[in-house]
């Protein structure tokens, strides 16, 4: 076996250990009782001076079936946003129904994203994938069978659980297959596949809606996931985990899964239907955000210093650079779903006043439309240069990253970015030329799409390397978790502004409160009036309010880039460490076995 692996500063010499106090444990310190083995995704050969990764066929097989399951996800979470009023429509739905049709599947697909990473790590990535299609599948065609919105709830909480799995097991499956220093690339693979499902979701469902019908918006899943469960079953090859079922069952941390699931879930139901489904100082608000964070304290503890095998383990907070990134992921998921998109209620247009008291919660949408006064799809199309820019950013990253083996400059310019990208916003007005808008929004839509493989990069560079795959899971989940923040932090900060200007105007004072608690509401009322003063002066206030929201995202972003200066950074020059390596099935092994139980120090 070879020696421990050593673990340099981002600055230091390929050939010098990083200083002492702040070096990562080795991983012979590991609490997991399988072999670690290196990774069968490829060669690492040498030209000329240079470690070049060579990605076996097998690899870019394997590969391809993450890709299709992150398309097929990523389509899934944002074609129903502008479906969601024809829905309502032909369903018959209440505000509080069309409300949760959206909510049900951010709280399902964040929650159990540690627990379906735990799971893997003891039965396997593989087969996890598995159980996760199936919901994901079985939920969508729930959806698109359902008569009434009770059913189609349903389907979408089971989507929930599925989508969040695969989420979290794409990244995880990626540190099983490449060695960190030819990471990045990968990375920046899957989160343009991301970015590409997100632009078209929106499109794709107006299409449908409009042309076809609605049920084929969860119909497209099918074919979408069928494909990605055909890759698996044929490509993915990975190390099996040794034992039996119930050994296996015996060894899971049931106790803490379901603590955390059952607080996390209790935190996030206070979050996001505060000032919705409930008013803030109800206890039904108040009771589920007291208790859920005491939930995941006691949790912690247990899982710290009480757990066996633990679902989060301890050491994946082991050093500032993983603690500063874990924040900075929550911000960076709060930032960018306040602005670009949210999983809630998106583009409800005017004519579908069944649908009321649910906010438009997406925020350069309310621009476009409340502002601007553009329809739904071409507010759809509008936020383009937000979305159109998230793709090449992160490719970026990830090749300049893998070719220097360096990523904090990509930290320092992703926040820059962003804060500079949510200061320009401020621009934007009621008269804001078209020419104008597009390029004020591309700088913020290049900082956040930086963000997505510099943090990825950031978390497993300074992570023991047999504990990538838990750190990168956790890292996942702080994501998603970051998305349910932000919906609640600018709904809150828009309802408050909104009602002010409202309750200073004597033409809207009497109805501030009703309009300040449903945007979607005034775009209609904005869109119905004539020419006016009154007209104007609602419009100035929507848009003076929308600007309120930027401010927040200003300091955010310009918080996130002072922590990000104080990130050490880490080698990506670190040992592939992981029991469940690809298995290529292009080579042949010699004495008909195939030898998985190897170290391997990278170059």
């Amino acid at each position: 076996m070879s020696p421990p692996p050593t673990v340099k500063k981002e600055d230091s010499p390929v050939d010098e250990p990083a200083g002492t106090g702040t070096d990562i444990e080795t991983a012979e310190n590991s609490s997991n009782d399988e072999p670690a083995v290196s990774g069968g995704g490829g060669n690492v050969e040498m030209v000329g001076d240079k470690a070049v990764f060579k990605a076996s066929r097998s690899f870019l097989l394997a590969f391809s079936a993450l890709l299709v399951l992150t398309i097929a996800v990523a389509l899934d979470a944002t074609t129903l946003s502008v479906a969601l009023p024809t829905i309502s429509a032909a369903l018959g739905g209440s505000a509080l129904e069309a409300f949760w049709s959206g909510t049900s599947f951010l709280l399902a697909s964040t929650v159990l994203q540690p627990s379906v990473a735990g799971l893997s790590n003891i039965f396997g990535r593989k087969y996890m994938i598995y159980l996760m299609i199936v919901f994901f599948a079985a939920g969508s065609l729930v959806a698109a069978l359902s008569n009434n919105f009770t059913i189609l709830i349903a389907g979408r909480t089971i989507q929930g659980v599925g989508g969040g799995g695969l989420i979290a097991l794409t990244e995880v499956v990626v540190t099983d297959l490449v060695p960190l220093a030819f990471r990045p690339t990968w990375i920046s693979a899957i989160s343009a596949m991301w970015s590409i499902g997100t632009v078209t979701g929106p499109l794709i469902g107006a299409g449908f809606t409009e042309n076809v019908s609605w049920r084929w918006i969860f119909y497209l899943n099918l074919p979408l996931i069928g494909a990605g469960f055909v890759f698996v079953v044929l490509f993915l090859h990975q190390a099996k985990i040794p034992g039996g079922i119930l050994q296996k069952m015996g060894r899971f941390d049931w106790f803490g899964s379901v603590l955390f699931t059952v607080a996390s879930a209790a935190f996030l139901y206070g979050l996001t239907t505060g000032g919705v489904a409930n008013p803030w100082n109800s206890y039904k608000v108040l009771l589920p955000l007291i208790l859920g964070p005491i939930g995941v304290l006691f949790f912690g503890y247990y899982e710290f210093y009480r757990a066996k095998e633990p679902i989060i383990n301890r050491r994946i907070f082991s050093n500032r650079d993983m603690l500063l990134t874990y924040v900075m992921t929550v911000m960076h998921g709060a930032i960018l779903w306040s602005l670009l998109y949210f999983l809630r209620m998106c583009f409800l247009p005017a004519q579908i006043p069944k649908v009321k008291d649910v906010p438009l919660t997406h925020t350069l949408a309310l621009y476009y439309q409340g502002v601007q006064g553009y329809s739904p799809i071409i507010s759809a199309v509008a936020v383009l240069p937000e979305s159109l820019t998230v793709a090449p950013a992160a490719g970026a990253v990830g090749i300049i990253s893998g070719m220097t083996g360096r990523y904090r400059w990509s930290l320092w310019g992703g926040w820059f970015l962003t804060t500079l990208g949510s200061g320009v916003l401020l621009l934007l007005g009621p008269n804001t030329s078209v020419a104008a808008w597009i390029w004020l929004n591309v700088p913020v839509g290049l900082g956040t799409g930086m963000l997505f493989p510099a943090m990825g990069l950031s978390v497993q560079a300074a992570c023991e390397p047999e504990l990538n795959a838990q750190a990168s899971a956790f890292f996942s989940f702080l994501r998603t978790l970051g998305q349910s923040i932000g919906v609640a932090i600018s709904g809150v900060i828009f309802q408050n502004s909104f009602r002010q200007r409202l309750a200073a105007l004597p033409a809207f004072k009497d109805v501030s409160e009703q309009y300040s608690r449903d945007a979607t509401a005034v775009v209609s009322i904005i869109e119905s009036m004539a020419p006016s003063p009154e007209k104007v002066q609602l419009v100035k206030a929507y848009s003076d309010s929308l600007r309120v929201i930027y401010i927040s995202l200003v300091a955010f972003s310009g918080f996130c880039f002072l922590l990000s200066l104080c990130i050490r950074g880490y080698s990506l020059n670190q040992e592939h460490v992981t029991n469940q390596a690809l298995i290529d099935q292009d080579a042949e092994p010699s004495n008909g076995t195939t030898e998985n139980t190897e170290k391997v120090a990278q170059p």
